[in-house]
């Protein structure tokens, strides 16, 4: 789920210290200087997809840890995955998001949508700032692979 800055300014990572767009700079050429319509039509562009696991949480501040576990209710993956067929792995912003997702959608899914492979990633938070970023950069790299170039750009 968003934080309260991504969700003040309805954008995702906007929280200034998130190198969630800085990571995607260096991973897919995104640049994060541009515009956020933009750098979302790049990703989508280099067939990358950014969706909450949460449709809707209460939580206290803008911490993972502060999610009311009574109060999730998940995105409809199913629905998702059937109007995004060609989707073919999903990559986790973090440990937080891959647990939701395994307890609150994997057992409402069609069996199929199930078995997309999945992967998590160190999350791009400045709360998860016991890994550098130099390693977080170097996991993160899995998402550009077999991602090709945009507009000729090498």
């Amino acid at each position: 789920m968003p934080g309260k800055a991504s969700l003040a300014a309805n954008q995702y990572y906007a929280h200034p210290r998130n190198i969630f767009w800085p990571v995607m700079e260096t991973v897919l050429n995104v640049r994060s200087d541009l515009p956020y319509a933009a750098r979302c039509k790049e990703l989508t562009q280099r067939k990358v997809a950014l969706w909450d696991v949460l449709k809707l949480c209460t939580r206290t501040g803008s911490l993972d840890s502060d999610i009311v576990e009574s109060s999730i209710v998940p995105n409809d993956f199913d629905a998702f995955f059937r109007t995004h067929s060609r989707i073919r792995v999903i990559y986790f912003n973090g440990a937080k998001a891959e647990s939701i997702y395994v307890r609150y959608v994997i057992p409402n899914l069609s069996p199929a949508f199930a078995e997309i492979e999945k992967g998590r990633l160190p999350s791009t938070s400045p709360a998860n700032a016991s890994i550098s970023l130099a390693s977080k950069v170097a996991q993160w790299e899995v998402v550009g692979e077999g991602v090709s170039p945009v507009d000729g750009e090498a």
